[in-house]
């Protein structure tokens, strides 16, 4: 069933209204028709099954049947933080990773990042990262969307990094701590009533300095590795999040 986020005065009592880009889809793209059904959230605390009444081109409403319980977010929150790679990869990261948990997204600059930032372009990027992530968690049938943060500088990334209760920054170089063994013994302790944020850093194409990385580690981070292979900058995001859900019990993990 297709999911769709709408603001939350969009709600009323016994309707919802979708409007823009995503009546257009429920009509020209899914060719839905009134009767059809669909489940609407407001990306917070109002998700429900709605019964299509009528269809416009620009706005679609629909009467609400019933509340529903979202079920579709981790109690892990956890944020990737992406040194800004090459092409479209950024966009792989928020796709991949909205649709396994992620919670929020900060992109940032480092020492061998080879994008060439353009402030100008800043506002315009985002706004497609965000659209993006949204679609990604209507796929997955999240009740949230994920955030995807402004692009920070290296120094500022340092100094956020005390804010999470646990910091993991991926590194090819570490052959001796791996994500698992530092994940099983945090997550041992916590319960899922636990409001708990934890931060995964992945660095650009080129891996960070070892300058970097011992920042890093002074700032509270925790250098550890992914295993045996070199993975690449958007496959290492997707891997550590997946790790992080599965040692959680996301993905039947214990």
């Amino acid at each position: 069933m297709q999911r769709y986020f709408v603001e939350p005065m969009q709600f009323g009592d016994r309707e919802v209204t979708i409007v823009g880009e995503d009546a257009r889809h429920i009509g020209r793209v899914m060719r839905s028709k009134p009767g059809d059904k669909l489940i609407v959230s407001d990306g917070g605390s109002r998700e429900v099954l709605a019964e299509i009444t009528f269809i416009e081109p620009q706005q679609v409403t629909a009467t609400i049947i019933e509340e529903l319980t979202g079920s579709g977010e981790p109690w892990l929150q956890v944020t990737v933080a992406q040194s800004l790679p090459k092409g479209d990869k950024m966009e792989t990261v928020i796709q991949k990773c909205t649709e396994i948990g992620a919670a929020s997204f900060l992109p940032f600059l480092s020492e061998r990042t080879v994008v060439q930032y353009d402030s100008k372009k800043e506002e315009k990027r985002l706004a497609r990262w965000q659209k993006i992530a949204k679609e990604a968690a209507e796929q997955a049938h999240r009740s949230k969307i994920p955030v995807v943060e402004l692009s920070v500088k290296w120094e500022e990334l340092l100094a956020a990094l005390p804010g999470y209760d646990l910091v993991c920054l991926c590194y090819e170089k570490e052959d001796g701590r791996q994500l698992r063994d530092v994940l099983k013994p945090f997550v041992t302790e916590l319960t899922p009533d636990m409001k708990v944020n934890v931060a995964v850093v992945v660095g650009p194409e080129g891996g960070f300095t070892e300058a970097e990385v011992r920042e890093a580690e002074a700032a509270g981070a925790v250098s550890v590795g992914l295993g045996r292979r070199i993975l690449r900058t958007e496959t290492a995001a997707m891997a550590a999040l997946t790790c992080i859900m599965y040692e959680s019990g996301e993905m039947g993990g214990d």
